[in-house]
């Protein structure tokens, strides 16, 4: 016969871990999906203007940004510079080349559109030797960003 014990302490059961490695790849998985890489370190400033019509970009995939506006770091100077990508460029035939680079297999630079975020109060001239200079390559198609007015 079996013999039943009285008054043993039972010991508390352990936590069940079998799930965790489940929400932890679940939680991966989400934060992998969810989070977007910032594409540029700005080095210049640019303050948009403002646009009673503004539209936005439906397809930002097929889409260049060009930034125009005063430099960040003070030791670079006060006067207006071009950002492209992650760099300055030296002078506005830096953005032509740039711009070849650039171009996507199976795209021609006509397809692709080039969007402009200037400083508000950055003078036409730069402006337009760099629109200037992407009609010498044939971009033509150019988009003006600015903020929505509220």
């Amino acid at each position: 016969m079996s013999k039943f014990r009285k008054g043993g302490k039972k010991g508390i059961p352990g936590v069940n871990t079998s799930a965790l490695p489940d929400i932890i790849f679940m939680l991966l998985f989400f934060f992998m999906v969810a989070t977007t890489m910032k594409e540029v370190d700005m080095q210049v400033e640019v303050v948009k203007p403002e646009a009673s019509q503004a539209v936005p970009i439906e397809n930002k995939d097929d889409v260049d940004f060009i930034y125009i506006g005063f430099p960040i770091d003070a030791a670079v100077g006060t006067e207006p510079r071009i950002q492209l990508d992650d760099r300055l460029a030296p002078n506005t035939r830096a953005v032509g080349e740039w711009k070849l680079l650039k171009v996507r297999e199976g795209k021609t630079v006509v397809k692709i559109v080039t969007s402009l975020k200037v400083h508000e109060d950055v003078g036409m001239r730069l402006v337009s030797d760099v629109k200037e200079e992407l009609r010498d390559i044939n971009a033509i198609k150019i988009n003006y960003s600015a903020d929505k007015v509220k």
